[in-house]
């Protein structure tokens, strides 16, 4: 039985309703999610499936959660209260430890600080708070010389960029976020999910790997103290796997800034609006040199950790080398391990947004993004 697909599109965007029922029609039938666009400030598609689904449904988003983190830091870089060149023990002395201390706020957003987790791992109660991440990741010796080198600091680069936000503010990241990003625009993306809005989530649910799937997955080297376990926090006893992080309260509370994040599609693609385009009579929260820095590419090349080509900006993935080279030049965002993606590309005006409950397979932004993306853009550029 086919699903039925929920929600609207404007004018011209009829197309990328069809590419999204097209793909609902060949999935599980128990597939969930949810696709949203904004062009130029204006919200474009607004589309969901799945039984018991809404637009205001909230989903663990994973990874997708490191742009709210990292556009908090664009803000506060834009105002002055942080500079990119200042190394980053100027404003958290004790991370200089085991020779950190050259490292410059620029290259730890890039990914480049070589702290991609500890040697004797977290606890996961530890990997729940950001300042608990921090206070011990001051002290471990980097795995490549800082600067020199980039790693996906996949589960700790919310909590080290958090320190630095709570140094230089006297508030946690995601206090600025909550006051500054999400309240004034009433997001339905959270950095700390209320206990009131718990009946909205919906419970993260694992891969289906097919035959094939499986076999690739079994044959990826998988060492318990490779780089790649360490920043998955995969080389302690019983170490749980991303499943259990999104779907533990803990978590949700706490929304650590790395991967902890709840949304709905529409709060995913609302902040990136909100990044770059007039949204409900605001102007854009970032200016036009902040939108060039933030998606200027800082990082490319091979990941130490990914062991594969990755590209970053200053703490968003560098969208359009990363996933969909046929965005602009300069797009930012972030995907997540469940198959979550958002970004802005700024030269189309464009805002995105993508959420599922099924993770999805291999991990990070899911395959269906290719087609909801491309559509969503030769839409957004004929209008």
């Amino acid at each position: 039985m086919t699903q039925e697909i929920h929600g609207t599109v404007a004018d011209g965007f009829e197309p990328v309703r069809e590419e999204f029922a097209a793909f609902v029609a060949g999935e599980r039938p128990d597939y969930e999610g949810q696709l949203s666009a904004y062009v130029h400030g204006k919200r474009v598609v607004d589309l969901w499936a799945g039984e018991g689904v809404g637009p205001d449904s909230l989903y663990g988003v994973f990874s997708s959660t490191k742009g709210a983190a990292h556009l908090v830091v664009a803000l506060l870089v834009q105002e002055g209260t942080l500079e990119l060149d200042r190394k980053v023990t100027y404003y958290w002395p004790e991370f200089g430890a085991e020779g950190k201390g050259q490292l410059p706020l620029r290259d730890l957003l890039a990914h480049r600080a070589g702290v991609v987790g500890l040697d004797g791992g977290f606890t996961a109660q530890e990997l729940s708070d950001d300042r608990a991440v921090a206070e011990r990741l001051a002290d471990q010796k980097p795995f490549w010389r800082p600067g020199t080198a980039f790693g996906y600091h996949a589960l700790v680069i919310g909590a080290l960029t958090g320190e630095i936000v709570r140094r230089a503010t006297g508030r946690t990241l995601q206090e600025v976020y909550e006051e500054r990003i999400r309240a004034p625009y009433g997001l339905d993306f959270h950095l700390g999910l209320p206990e009131s809005l718990e009946p909205r989530y919906r419970s993260v649910q694992p891969m289906v790997p097919t035959a094939t799937q499986q076999a690739l997955l079994d044959a990826t080297p998988t060492g318990p103290h490779t780089l790649a376990a360490i920043a998955f926090n995969q080389q302690v006893p019983d170490p749980g796997d991303l499943v259990d992080y999104a779907n533990s309260r803990a978590v949700r509370a706490k929304g650590p800034a790395s991967a902890g994040g709840v949304a709905a599609a529409r709060g995913l693609a609302g902040m990136y609006a909100a990044a770059i385009s007039e949204v409900a009579d605001r102007p854009p929260l970032l200016k036009p040199d902040t939108i060039a820095e933030v998606g200027q590419i800082h990082s490319a090349g091979y990941d130490l950790v990914a062991r594969a080509h990755k590209s970053y900006g200053l703490g968003f993935q560098a969208t359009a080398d990363m996933w969909h080279p046929f965005l602009g030049a300069g797009s930012f965002g972030h995907s997540g391990a469940g198959g979550s993606q958002a970004f802005a590309d700024p030269r189309s005006g464009l805002a995105y947004g993508y959420t599922r409950r099924r993770m999805a397979f291999p991990g990070g932004a899911a395959p269906e993004n290719e087609r909801f993306v491309r559509a969503v853009h030769r839409a957004a550029l004929a209008v």
